[in-house]
C-alpha cells in the first residue's frame, strides 16, 4: 500500500494519532500538556512513532530520519523532566511547553516528506526529500513553530503560572 511495508503502515497510523492528539491539544488548551489525557496520548504515540521508525529503512540504512527519532525522544524526555518540576525551576512550564511543541514540529518533517513525495499518486508534490519546495514547506512549519511558541509563552506569562496542569509523566 503506497510503497509502505507492514511496519511502515503501522508507524504511519501511530504517527497520525500523535499528530491528531498534538493539534487537538494545542487548539483546545493552547499547549501539549502531558498531564491531560490528550497530551498523554500525544506523548506515547510519539514515543511509539519513534520506536517503530527505527525499523524502517526505505531510503537506505540508518540516516537522518533515525537521528530525528533519537532527537525527538531526547526532547520528549526533556519536556517530561521539566514537567516533573525537578528541573528548570520557574522556567519549567515554559521549557515543557516549548519542548512538546518542538516535537510536534519534528513530526511534520517526515510527515511532509513521506506524504508529499508519494502523493498525489503519479505526480507527487515533491520529487525527493532534497526538493527545494519541500525545504520551503519545512521552513514554513518552522516559522509556525516559532510563532506558536512565542504565543504560548505570552499566554503563560499573562496567566502568571509556572505550574503544569495535572500530573506529568514523571513523578
Amino acid at each position: 500500500m503506497f510503497g509502505l511495508t507492514t511496519l511502515g503502515a503501522i508507524h504511519t497510523a501511530i504517527s497520525l494519532v500523535a499528530l491528531a492528539a498534538g493539534f487537538v491539544s494545542i487548539l483546545r488548551f493552547g499547549e501539549i500538556a502531558a498531564g491531560r489525557t490528550v497530551g498523554r496520548v500525544y506523548v506515547w504515540a510519539t514515543v511509539l512513532t519513534c520506536l517503530t521508525g527505527f525499523g524502517i529503512f526505505q531510503r537506505g540504512g540508518f540516516g537522518a530520519p533515525h537521528v530525528l527519532g533519537i532527537v525527538t525522544l531526547v526532547v520528549l524526555s526533556l519536556a517530561a523532566l521539566a514537567g516533573s518540576g525537578r528541573l528548570f525551576g520557574g522556567a519549567a512550564r515554559y521549557v515543557a511547553t516549548i519542548a512538546y511543541s518542538t516535537t510536534l514540529f519534528f513530526h511534520m518533517i517526515p510527515g511532509l516528506t513521506e506524504t508529499f513525495t508519494r502523493f498525489p499518486l503519479g505526480a507527487p508534490f515533491f520529487s525527493s526529500p532534497e526538493d527545494p519546495a519541500l525545504q520551503k514547506a519545512v521552513g514554513a512549519c518552522f516559522v509556525l513553530l516559532v510563532v506558536g511558541c512565542i504565543l504560548q509563552v505570552r499566554r503563560l506569562r499573562a496567566r502568571g503560572t509556572t505550574s503544569l496542569p495535572g500530573a506529568g509523566l514523571i513523578g
